[in-house]
C-alpha cells in the first residue's frame, strides 16, 4: 500500500473541508511507479481542441510517460493526437460533426460506444477503467462489475449543473430530478473520483453526499515548458508577423481569450464587457479564439458596433495555442460556471498574462492573489475590472510573472501523474 499522507483525500472538520493539496506538494524524490493497464473512457469527440479534451490529453500523455499503458475509448470524429491509441465507437451517416456538451445525439453515440467498449473489456481485461464525465463512469460502471476492474471517475463538473448551462434542462424540468438524483448514483459508484478543483470536490461531498475518502483533487495541470513567455528575438518576430496576419494595430493592447465560444462560458458578456471598455479607450483590440459561435457572436460584435475592435480566429489547434496566446499583452475569462474547472486560466498563466476573471472558488484557486478579479459577476463588473489592469501597465509584468511562478510551482502535470498512479495503487491493491 503506498504512503497517501500527501495526497489526502476531502476530510471535514468542523463544518469545512481540509481537501488534498496540489499534486506539485508531494515530495520531490521520485517514487517507482507500478505500470497499470488501463482504459480511458472519455464519451466525446476526443480530441477537439477544448476544455475536457485538454485534460484527458495531458493526462493520458502524463500517464503514459509514466509507464503506465493506456487505450483511450472515444467517440468517431475526434482526431488523432499525440500518438495515443484511441479506439472508437462507430458514428452514422447523418452526424459527423463535433457534439460540444449536452445533446440529444450522445443518446446514440452512447449507445454504441458501449458495445465497443463492451469488446475491449471481455478481449483484454484492464486493471481497472478511468472514466471521464459522467457518461464515462455510467458506461464504465458495468464494465467493471463484468471484469471485476476497479473504476475511476475523473469528475470535471456537475451533470445536471451543465445540462442547464447548455439550455438542455432547466430546475423546473421533471426531468430534473430524476436526473439529480441519477448523477448522485453515478458519483457514488467508483472507488476513487479525481476532481478537477478543489471546489469541486467540496461540491462532491457536500451536496452528493459522496464518501469523503474516496474524492481526491487533482487540480488541472499545464505544461510550462510549452505554453511560456516570449523568450528572445524570434519570439518577438513570430508575434509580430501574427499580429499583421490578423491586421491587429502595431500600436494596440491586445486582449486575448481563447476558449469554447458560448453563453455558459460568458461569451457574450464579454462583448458587451468589450464595448464598454471601447467606450473609454480606443487602444484596445480583443482577439477571441475558439468555437463553435464565432459566427453567432461576431454578427453580435457588429451588432455592439465593436467589430472593428475584434478578431474572431474560430477554431485554433491545441498545438497551435501557446503561439496565439503569446500575441496577447493581458487575457481574459469570463466563465461563470459554479461546478465546472477553467484550464484557459492555466494557459493564461503559464504564458506570463495578467489575467482577468469573476471571483469564483475556480478562478481563485488557480490565480490565487495574482489575478484581477470583477467585482460583480456582470459585464460592467468585467469591465471594471479589466479597465483598472489596462491603466495599470506597469505592474503587468510582475503580475505575469507571480501567476508564470504559481503555475511552474503548483500545477505539475508530472506531479498529477504521480499522484493519480498513488491512486491507482490504493484503489487496485
Amino acid at each position: 500500500m503506498p504512503d497517501l499522507s500527501q495526497i489526502r483525500p476531502v476530510r471535514q472538520m468542523e463544518r469545512s473541508l481540509v481537501l488534498v493539496p496540489h499534486p506539485s506538494s508531494l515530495p520531490v524524490e521520485a517514487k517507482l511507479i507500478r505500470p497499470r493497464d488501463i482504459l480511458m473512457v472519455a464519451p466525446t469527440m476526443f480530441f477537439a481542441d477544448y476544455g475536457c479534451h485538454v485534460r484527458i490529453l495531458e493526462e493520458a500523455v502524463t500517464l503514459r510517460a509514466l509507464g503506465h499503458q493506456l487505450r483511450v475509448l472515444a467517440y468517431p470524429n475526434g482526431r488523432d493526437i499525440a500518438e495515443l491509441p484511441v479506439r472508437r465507437g462507430p458514428g452514422v451517416p447523418f452526424n459527423y460533426r463535433i457534439v460540444v456538451g449536452s445533446s440529444r445525439h450522445k443518446i446514440y453515440l452512447d449507445a454504441m460506444l458501449a458495445l465497443t467498449g463492451l469488446h475491449e473489456v471481455i478481449t483484454r481485461r484492464p486493471e481497472l477503467i478511468h472514466a471521464h464525465l459522467h457518461e464515462g463512469a455510467l458506461l464504465g460502471r458495468g464494465w467493471s462489475l463484468l471484469r471485476r476492474s476497479p473504476l475511476v471517475f475523473d469528475f470535471q463538473g456537475s451533470l445536471t449543473s451543465e445540462m442547464i448551462d447548455h439550455h438542455f434542462l432547466h430546475r423546473g424540468s421533471p426531468f430534473y430530478r430524476p436526473l439529480r438524483w441519477l448523477e448522485e448514483v453515478i458519483d457514488n459508484w467508483p472507488a476513487a473520483i479525481l476532481t478537477s478543483s478543489l471546489h469541486a470536490a467540496d461540491l462532491l461531498v457536500r451536496e452528493f453526499q459522496c464518501p469523503h475518502d474516496k474524492v481526491f483533487a487533482v487540480p488541472d495541470c499545464v505544461n510550462t515548458q510549452t505554453f511560456r513567455p516570449i523568450e528572445d528575438a524570434d519570439d518577438e518576430a513570430e508575434r509580430q508577423a501574427l499580429r499583421r496576419s490578423f491586421r491587429i494595430p502595431d500600436d494596440c493592447i491586445l486582449v486575448v481569450y481563447l476558449g469554447l465560444l458560448a453563453e455558459y462560458q460568458g461569451t457574450g458578456l464579454l462583448l458587451q464587457a468589450a464595448r464598454e471598455v471601447l467606450s473609454q479607450r480606443h487602444d484596445v483590440h480583443f482577439l477571441i479564439m475558439g468555437y463553435p459561435g464565432e459566427a453567432v457572436y461576431s454578427q453580435m460584435a457588429a451588432e455592439l458596433g465593436i467589430a472593428p475592435w475584434c478578431t474572431f480566429t474560430g477554431r485554433l489547434p491545441y498545438e497551435q495555442a501557446p503561439t496565439f496566446l503569446r500575441l496577447g499583452d493581458v487575457a481574459v475569462a469570463p466563465k461563470f460556471s459554479a461546478t465546472e474547472g477553467s484550464g484557459k486560466l492555466l494557459n493564461y498563466m503559464a504564458t506570463g498574462l495578467p489575467t482577468v476573471a469573476f471571483d469564483t472558488p475556480v478562478s481563485r484557486e488557480y490565480l490565487g492573489d495574482w489575478g484581477v478579479y470583477a467585482p460583480e459577476c456582470d459585464a460592467h463588473g468585467f469591465a471594471t475590472a479589466l479597465l483598472a489592469l489596462l491603466r495599470t501597465p506597469h505592474e503587468w509584468p510582475i503580475l505575469g510573472a507571480a501567476l508564470r511562478r504559481r503555475a511552474q510551482e503548483c500545477f505539475s502535470w508530472e506531479q498529477a501523474g504521480r499522484t493519480m498512479s498513488e491512486i491507482y495503487d490504493l484503489v487496485c491493491d
